[in-house]
């Protein structure tokens, strides 16, 4: 009969746990600055502009959402 011990150490797991939430934060800040940032620069457009495009005003948030987050 075989016998498995795990010596992992709970602080270990604890750092490695808190590494992991930092690392998801920073990259939800960083989709979440993209998103500002697409958004900002299809809003500083004119009206004009976004109809070259073929954009509505309206639009903006939803198309800097896809960009951003289901690109």
């Amino acid at each position: 009969m075989a016998h498995v011990y795990n010596t992992a150490s709970s602080q270990t797991n604890f750092f490695a746990r808190l590494r992991g939430l930092l690392r998801d934060i920073g990259a939800h800040w960083a989709l979440a600055r993209d998103y500002k940032r697409t958004f900002a620069q299809l809003d500083r457009l004119t009206n004009r502009e976004l109809a070259d495009i073929g954009v509505r005003r309206c639009d903006i948030a939803d198309i800097a959402r896809r960009h951003v987050y289901e690109a």
